[in-house]
């Protein structure tokens, strides 16, 4: 079985470990020149964007080809997931990926701007037992596509949508970087864009954003010095990794 998965804070990574399939790194695919894969089984594991998917996962769909009999796609989300995982079965049906079953889990949110993280952490989500679940399902290939109700349908084809709006907002100009950043370059590592770079040349010089962000909030969350802020935060002190993945199992996801 292969898994094919986008992480930022660890949250989805951690679902795809769980499998216990073959890792792929959608970013790392998309960076190389192998985009055909077969096997009995195909998972897509990724994190739920304004009720559909990220644009890097999108990419994937457009650009792979997966051939198996039985494909099944998780969305991680944190707070509403509304009709995520149909719309990301009829989106991969556009590019001739043929979803047999689409589920999604409520964890923890890491979306600075509206959650804040240590609120997060202390509501029951129940994620392992709803995780279990989801391997259950798929080890029994069982054919399912959660499409929600026809209000979950309309708020994911709306959000769609309203994608270039919404850019606005999740835009890097909303990030600055303070005088703790030591230089580290974990946020250059974390990036899955590649998105962030640093002049080597200079003496004490801060990481630079390009305009290919993801919003994925991994230079954020994951700055060892909190030295990354929003213009607009929850809770500026707040920050999330997955416990149960590594800085480093995240940096090889994604560097």
């Amino acid at each position: 079985m292969k898994i094919f998965y986008f992480t930022a804070t660890g949250n989805s990574l951690y679902v795809a470990k769980r499998f216990e399939g073959e890792l792929y790194s959608i970013p790392k695919v998309l960076k190389s020149n192998k985009l055909s894969y077969e096997d009995e089984k195909i998972g897509i594991i990724f994190p739920c964007y304004g009720f559909t998917a990220p644009g890097i996962v999108r990419e994937f769909i457009e650009k792979v080809t997966l051939k198996s009999p039985y494909i099944f796609a998780i969305l991680t989300y944190g707070n509403k997931v509304a009709n995520g995982a149909g719309w990301f079965a009829d989106y991969a049906k556009k590019n001739n990926v043929t979803i047999h079953y689409a589920n999604s889990l409520l964890m923890i949110d890491n979306y600075l701007p509206i959650f804040d993280i240590e609120q997060q952490k202390l509501k029951s989500k129940n994620i392992e037992e709803n995780l279990n679940r989801l391997l259950i399902d798929v080890s029994k290939s069982k054919k399912y596509i959660d499409k929600g109700t026809l209000l979950d349908s309309f708020m994911s084809n709306g959000i769609d949508h309203l994608a270039k709006v919404i850019s606005s907002f999740n835009s890097v100009k909303n990030f600055s970087i303070n005088d703790k950043c030591n230089g580290c370059g974990t946020c250059i590592k974390v990036c899955p864009r590649d998105n962030l770079s640093i002049d080597k040349d200079l003496k004490n010089s801060k990481p630079v954003y390009g305009d290919t962000c993801e919003f994925c909030l991994a230079c954020i969350n994951l700055c060892p010095k909190k030295a990354i802020k929003l213009k607009r935060e929850k809770n500026p002190n707040a920050r999330f990794k997955n416990e149960n993945v590594t800085l480093k199992e995240i940096i090889d996801s994604n560097s």
